[in-house]
């Protein structure tokens, strides 16, 4: 049993000590999935992958807590769940009518403008939720490439499943979303590949 999933298990089992020791040996690959999330966010998003690994680590091990660790993968994936939601709340928050979601920053110099990730991000995590409706393994596959920034052959093992088959998913489940996000909804069961 490594490190980590010792501290994990001890944590969950109300160890403040064991928490306290577990976030410098993993802060710095949530930083990494953090940095690699955030990238592909607009240049206005204010959160920063600091912000969002400090929300998403408080989410994991914060009180209340009662979840069983059973490896680091699964804490990663959970992490990266945890990511995925703080994406989408902000994302939401800034699409509110009270926070000035029908209005639309302009620049004052014209330059190229960037796309709307925050409307982007709400629709996918609504495809998401309806991918995982009819496929769950294969949302699963999406979370953990797309918001951990796993590798092919780090979700599939997360997942237990072959690289063959987490590339197979990959692959249907990216043209599967697209169409949904973009309104194309004939490709609906995602069950066949």
């Amino acid at each position: 049993m490594s490190d980590v999933t010792r501290l994990l298990e001890a944590s969950a089992a109300g160890d403040r000590k064991a928490a306290a020791h577990l976030l410098p040996i993993v802060y710095d690959e949530l930083r990494k999935l953090a940095a690699s999330r955030m990238a592909a966010e607009s240049p206005d998003q204010t959160l920063q992958p600091t912000a969002l690994v400090h929300e998403a680590y408080l989410r994991l091990i914060g009180p209340g807590d009662d979840e069983r660790w059973e490896s680091r993968g699964h804490f990663f994936a959970a992490a990266a769940e945890a990511m995925r939601r703080i994406l989408v709340e902000s994302a939401r928050r800034k699409k509110a009518v009270k926070h000035g979601g029908r209005l639309r920053r302009r620049d004052a110099t014209p330059a190229i403008a960037a796309p709307e990730v925050a409307e982007d991000l709400v629709a996918i995590d609504e495809a998401l939720d309806r991918l995982a409706a009819l496929d769950p393994v294969k949302a699963e596959l999406v979370k953990l490439r797309y918001f951990a920034g796993l590798t092919i052959e780090q979700a599939a093992q997360t997942l237990g499943i072959s690289a063959a088959t987490a590339k197979r998913y990959w692959t249907y489940s990216r043209i599967w979303l697209y169409q949904q996000v973009a309104g194309d909804g004939d490709f609906e069961n995602p069950s066949f590949c």
